[in-house]
């Protein structure tokens, strides 16, 4: 099309690229409100049958208001999500996004450090873009004392070493 029509690849490409700026600002957003522990409004990030997919798999915003604030007296006192390296493909109104995580934490006052992969599967909304999945896969939950490369495990390692912890709802 021509300029002048208003619709052309111009108009196209910038809103892939406001779309994809709004994805990230969403990941940030979802980063800080899990750390600062503003569980209604990091649930509020996702769709009404939305699903994290990570040491458990909860769906549904009722449920998931329930495991994240459940996750400090499951011992996971604090927490710092750094996510990076996004991938983030734009497909009409759905888009999906592919990430690192490194996360210092502390579990029942022992300084820990994750590290993982996240693969999110996003829809446009009227409120935005929200999250219809969440997915971490860990690489790593090490205490610092020991050291992260001697604790390179499986999820199922980590579900094994998040349950005495009560991280699993």
């Amino acid at each position: 099309m021509t300029p002048a029509t208003g619709a052309g690849p111009v108009e196209e490409r910038l809103r892939r690229l406001e779309d994809v700026e709004e994805i990230r600002r969403l990941d940030a957003v979802y980063c800080r409100l899990l750390d600062d522990g503003d569980w209604p409004a990091l649930v509020d990030l996702f769709t009404a049958d939305g699903v994290f997919d990570g040491l458990s798999r909860v769906a549904g915003r009722a449920d998931l208001l329930t495991f994240f604030s459940g996750l400090a007296t499951g011992g996971l006192t604090a927490f710092w999500h750094h996510v990076s390296n996004l991938e983030v493909e734009v497909s009409g109104d759905a888009a999906t996004v592919r990430s690192l995580l490194w996360q210092p934490c502390v579990v029942e006052g022992v300084p820990h450090v994750a590290a993982g992969r996240y693969a999110d599967e996003l829809v446009r909304t009227a409120a935005g873009w929200r999250y219809r999945v969440k997915r971490v896969r860990f690489s790593y939950w090490a205490p610092l004392t020991v050291g992260w490369d001697q604790h390179r495990f499986s999820l199922e390692a980590a579900r094994a070493a998040a349950v005495p912890r009560g991280v699993h709802p």
